[in-house]
């Protein structure tokens, strides 16, 4: 049940996403694949900054902000927990 536990993580991520920048806006709100960035919830390099220091904390890995794949991995809350997913489980 892999599926589950996308689900269960997107929500967890959503609501630290949340919680760090004190978004106006319920975790359940937030898409699986909206945009982070721009449009969807406007966020910003500063909040991607936030957002990757939580998680660090959160999840035991660095998200490095030189990577190149970060464009990618911030795409959406899916990516993002995506990507957590794998990283968490080394």
């Amino acid at each position: 049940a892999p599926q589950t536990s996308l689900d269960g993580l997107m929500a967890e991520v959503a609501a630290l996403i949340v919680e760090a920048l004190n978004l106006d806006v319920k975790p359940e709100e937030i898409q699986a694949d909206d945009p982070l960035y721009g449009e969807g919830l406007g966020l910003d390099s500063i909040d991607m900054l936030e957002i990757s220091l939580v998680i660090s904390k959160q999840y035991g890995f660095q998200l490095k902000s030189d990577n190149e794949d970060n464009i990618r991995i911030f795409s959406s809350l899916r990516a993002l927990s995506t990507h957590i997913a794998s990283q968490r489980s080394k």
